[in-house]
């Protein structure tokens, strides 16, 4: 009986893994799009965007259902509490990235229907910046990979810079040119898009670190857990 429900369990995490990876890959995909779609000003792409939206939510019932139900059966080892709790948020911060990807492809319509207009150079090295990041997301996720994880942490500091550049530059060409403050407006808007789904990936990392290792990294808390690691192997007291 107890192999019985050794076996069962596995599945159930099997299938939770197997929902949380197969939401994962269709957002990475909304996003790509979206990417493009902003980059090119593609209302098809765009619209492909739109499409995929009920998928993305209808999957997030479904997993959180998933996981609920797991968390009915009680006696979890200390595992399998911390993939249950990782993918309630994670599967929450994916659903949000599609939003944003639904976000994005909105500025891509409407930049699409004022004709030529000067792409800020910014934007380009932005969008794939925050592309690598869901990448190494669904990467990490995949494989259950930490370094893959750490590399997107490191990485939300790069969109940062790239997002306060490209509002500098915009609010730059607003005032040089009157006629550029509805185009822009909408690259402003796209910029902080960009910056919140780079946000969510940086939230999925920090919580498939708390899947595999157990590792509270939120806030700072690794940073400060290491510099007291370091202080006290000093100290002599490790």
């Amino acid at each position: 009986m107890a192999a019985t429900k050794t076996s069962t369990e596995g599945i159930f995490q099997s299938v939770l893994v197997n929902y949380l990876v197969s939401q994962a890959r269709t957002v990475e995909a909304s996003v790509n799009r979206a990417l493009w779609a902003l980059l090119e000003r593609n209302e098809r792409l765009a619209s492909e965007v739109f499409l995929n939206e009920p998928r993305i939510n209808e999957m997030e019932i479904v997993i959180d259902e998933h996981a609920i139900r797991m968390l009915r059966q009680g006696n979890l080892a200390d595992t399998e509490v911390r993939l249950i709790v990782a993918t309630l948020k994670i599967n929450n911060d994916l659903e949000r990235m599609g939003d944003l990807a639904v976000n994005l492809s909105e500025r891509a319509i409407s930049l699409s229907a004022m004709g030529e207009v000067p792409i800020p150079v910014e934007l380009e090295p932005m969008a794939t910046a925050v592309r690598a990041m869901v990448s190494k997301c669904l990467g990490a996720l995949i494989y259950q990979n930490v370094d893959l994880a750490t590399l997107v942490l490191e990485s939300d500091d790069v969109v940062d810079q790239y997002r306060d550049h490209l509002f500098e530059s915009l609010l730059s060409g607003m005032t040089l040119n009157p006629s550029l403050a509805a185009p822009n407006l909408h690259y402003v808007l796209a910029s902080r898009h960009l910056e919140r789904i780079a946000d969510h990936a940086t939230n999925i990392a920090e919580d498939i670190l708390f899947w595999i290792r157990g590792l509270e990294v939120r806030h700072g808390r690794a940073k400060q857990i290491e510099i007291t690691a370091e202080d006290s192997l000093a100290a002599g007291t490790l």
